[in-house]
C-alpha cells in the first residue's frame, strides 16, 4: 500500500443506496496524488465520454471529497471538494480546512466518491472502516451554527450507544450545505465548522442537488504510515518553526488586506469593481483587531499558524454575530464590493454568508452587481422587492436570503452572476453583461489587475479554474504549486518551499521531484481540466479565442487613487496570452495540442477535444 494513504476510498451511490470500498492503483495515485488531481481523473475517466451532456445539477455528475497523502500529516489539513463544477461545466478543485479530512482519515479512508441522487434528504456517516447512509430530514433547511449543533448531538449519542465504555465522544469532522446549497444555487459552497467553505465551483449545489446534507466522519485508528518516519520528524520539526516564526501570518492572517490592497495595491473590490481604490481607514486591520476579536491563535488540527481569529460583535445592532474575523476576501467582498467600511458591519453580513452556505466570494459578487444594477435604474426596487443602496447591511442580507430561498429575483440571482446577467439582459433587453464580473462562469478573486500591483494580466483568463485567485497563470510553471498543494490536500500558507519536496518524498517514498511535477505530472492534471472545460455544456460552452479574458470592467480606467488612469493593457494580455498558450502546450487558440497530450498519457483526452480543432 502507498505511504502516506489510508489506502481506500468510500463509494455511496445515494440512488441505489449502495456503499462500497474502492481503491486505485499506486501508479495512478503517483501521477494524481489525490485531491484536485485525482478528482480530475475519476471525473474525466468515468463522465469523460459524455462531459457535454452531464448536467452539473444532476444525479450523473459525481461529487468528491479527496484528501492528499499529505493531509493530517503535513501542517494544514484540508478537504478537497470537485465534481463537475455548476458555474464553469469544467473541473475546480475546491479546499477547505477543518477537522473532517484527518477524521476520515482516521476512520481508514482517502475520500468519499458519491453518486446518484437520494430521495429525501441524507447524510453519510463514516466510522472506523464503514460508512452508513442516514436521514438528515430535520437538518434540511437549517443553517450554520444549527447543522454543526444538531450532526454533533445526534453522532455522538449514536456513537456512544455503539461504544459506550469509551466514554464521551469528541465531535466528529462535518462538511455539509446550508440553505444556498439546498436550493441548488450555483455560489452555494461546501462548509466546514461555522465559516470554513470551500467556494469556488459551486459544489454546495451539487450536494444540493444529490439531497446530499452533510459527510460526517468520526475515526479511532492511526495515521496512515509514513515511508520514513525520522525524516518526517525532522522535517516537521523544522516546518513548525517555520509557522510559528512567521508571526504576521500567525497575528493577522490575511486580515489585514481589506485596507491595504485597496489603499497600497489598487486592486480591491470596490462598488462592484468601479473602483478599486480606497482610503478609508476605519477599514484597517487594526479595527477588526482591537474591537471584535475575542481569541487569537485558533488553528485546525496540526497546524502551527493559527492565522484564524474568532470575532464577535459584542453591542449594537448586530450584537451577537460570530464568525471567523473575515479574512482579506471577505473583506473585501463583504465590505468595499458593497460600500460597507464598518468592520462590525462586514463581520455581521460574513456570519449571515457563511451560516446561509454561500461562497463569500462568488456570493457577494452577485450581490454587488444586482446592487450596481440597482444603481443604474436597469433593477428596481419593483424587481428587488427592496431599495439596494451601497452600504444597506440589512438590504444586502435580505437579498441574500431571497437568493437561498429562490424568491423572487433571488431565483435568478441564484444562478451566479453570469448566468443571471443573460437572463436579466433578456428580461430587461439592456446587456448588463458589461456588470458582471466573471471569468468563464466563475466570479473572480478580490484581486485586481488593473493597477499591475497585484493579479498578472492573464492571470484569471487562462487559468484552469477560472476566476479562482489561487490559481492564477502567467506562465507554464505558475500553478503548479497551486496545483501540488490542493492535491497533496495541505494549506499553501503553511507550506515552506525548500523543504515541501523532501517531506513529500519522505511521506511517500516516490522520488518525484519538483521538476517532474511542473513539466509532466502536474500539466497532466491541468490539461484534463483544461478540455472538461472547453467542452463545458449542457447550458454553457466557452470559446477561448473569446473567453480566455479578462472581465470587461479590468479594461476601464481606475477613476480614483494613486493609480487613477490606469488599466489592464489588452495588447499585452493578448501578447502573454499567445506566449503562455505555446509554453503550456496549447495551439494559438488555447486548445491543447495533440502530440502535448499524446506526450501526457492522455490519448483519450486527444480524441474528446478533437472536434474542438476543426
Amino acid at each position: 500500500m502507498p505511504r502516506g494513504y489510508a489506502g481506500k476510498f468510500l463509494e455511496v451511490n445515494l440512488s441505489s443506496e449502495k456503499i462500497s470500498d474502492t481503491t486505485f492503483d499506486e501508479e495512478i495515485l503517483r501521477q494524481y496524488i489525490g485531491g484536485r488531481g485525482l478528482a480530475a481523473k475519476i471525473l474525466w475517466d468515468r463522465l469523460g465520454k459524455k462531459w457535454e451532456s452531464v448536467d452539473p445539477l444532476g444525479p450523473k455528475n459525481i461529487f468528491l471529497a479527496l484528501t492528499g497523502p499529505l493531509t493530517a500529516i503535513h501542517p494544514g489539513a484540508r478537504i478537497c471538494a470537485s465534481g463537475k463544477s455548476p458555474q464553469s461545466n469544467g473541473i475546480i478543485g475546491s479546499t477547505t480546512s477543518g477537522e473532517f479530512p484527518s477524521e476520515l482519515k482516521f476512520a481508514g479512508y482517502d475520500g468519499v466518491i458519491v453518486s446518484g441522487k437520494a430521495s429525501s434528504p441524507v447524510y453519510i456517516l463514516v466510522t472506523d472502516g464503514k460508512g452508513e447512509i442516514r436521514d438528515a430530514e430535520k437538518l434540511w433547511g437549517m443553517e450554520g451554527f444549527d447543522i454543526i449543533k444538531g450532526i454533533n448531538t445526534e453522532v455522538r449519542n449514536e456513537l456512544g450507544k455503539r461504544a459506550p465504555k469509551v466514554g464521551k465522544w469528541r465531535e466528529p469532522g462535518i462538511i455539509y450545505i446550508g440553505p444556498a446549497g439546498e436550493t441548488k444555487g450555483r455560489t452555494a459552497a461546501v462548509m466546514q465548522k461555522i465559516s470554513h467553505a470551500a467556494g469556488y465551483g459551486g459544489y454546495g449545489a451539487v450536494m444540493g442537488s444529490k439531497n446530499l446534507k452533510a459527510i460526517v466522519a468520526k475515526g479511532t485508528g492511526p495515521m496512515p504510515d509514513v515511508a520514513s518516519p525520522m525524516a518526517v520528524k525532522l522535517l516537521w520539526n523544522e516546518m513548525d518553526k517555520h509557522n510559528i516564526g512567521r508571526e504576521g501570518m500567525r497575528h493577522a492572517g490575511t486580515g489585514y488586506g481589506g485596507y491595504e490592497v485597496g489603499a497600497r495595491a489598487s486592486a480591491e473590490p470596490v462598488r462592484n469593481w468601479q473602483e478599486e481604490w480606497h482610503d478609508e481607514k476605519s477599514f484597517g486591520g487594526d479595527r477588526f483587531d482591537l474591537r471584535y476579536w475575542t481569541k487569537r491563535y485558533w488553528s485546525d488540527f496540526n497546524c502551527a499558524s493559527s492565522c484564524m481569529k474568532l470575532a464577535v460583535v459584542k453591542t449594537g445592532p448586530w450584537k451577537g454575530a460570530i464568525t471567523d474575523n473575515p479574512d482579506y476576501e471577505l473583506q473585501a467582498y463583504l465590505g468595499p464590493n458593497l460600500g460597507i467600511y464598518d468592520p462590525g458591519e462586514c463581520i455581521y453580513l460574513s456570519s449571515v454568508i457563511d451560516y446561509l452556505g454561500l461562497s463569500g466570494i462568488n456570493g457577494p459578487n452577485v450581490l454587488a452587481f444586482a446592487a450596481e444594477l440597482y444603481q443604474r435604474g436597469i433593477l428596481t426596487k419593483e424587481d428587488l422587492g427592496m431599495e439596494l443602496k451601497w452600504g444597506d447591511v440589512k438590504a444586502f442580507e435580505a437579498l441574500a436570503r431571497k437568493m437561498c430561498s429562490r424568491e423572487g429575483i433571488g431565483d435568478i440571482l441564484a444562478e451566479g452572476v453570469y448566468r443571471a446577467a443573460l437572463k436579466i439582459s433578456e428580461i430587461k433587453g439592456v446587456d448588463v453583461t458589461p456588470f458582471a464580473v466573471h471569468v468563464k462562469g466563475v466570479e473572480i478573486g478580490a484581486h485586481g489587475t488593473r493597477s499591475g500591483l497585484d493579479m498578472r494580466p492573464i492571470g484569471y483568463a487562462c487559468s484552469v479554474q477560472a476566476g479562482d485567485h489561487t490559481s492564477a497563470v502567467y506562465d507554464a510553471y505558475s500553478d503548479m504549486r497551486s496545483v501540488f498543494t490542493d492535491s497533496a490536500v495541505v494549506c499553501s500558507f503553511t507550506v515552506n518551499r525548500e523543504l515541501i519536496w523532501d517531506f513529500y518524498r519522505a511521506v511517500t517514498g516516490w522520488d518525484t521531484t519538483q521538476e517532474q511535477w511542473n513539466t509532466i505530472l502536474g500539466h497532466r492534471i491541468t490539461h484534463i481540466q483544461r478540455a472538461a472545460l472547453l467542452l463545458g455544456g449542457p447550458d454553457i460552452k466557452w470559446d477561448p479565442e473569446e473567453d480566455d479574458d479578462n472581465p470587461p470592467r479590468y479594461y476601464e480606467p481606475l477613476p480614483s487613487g494613486p493609480q487613477k488612469g490606469l488599466t489592464t493593457d489588452k495588447k499585452v494580455v493578448e501578447e502573454m496570452k499567445n506566449q503562455y498558450y505555446a509554453a503550456i502546450g496549447w495551439d494559438e487558440r488555447g486548445i491543447p495540442k495533440s502530440d502535448v497530450l499524446k506526450k501526457l498519457g492522455l490519448k483519450d483526452v486527444d480524441r474528446a477535444i478533437a472536434k474542438l480543432r476543426k
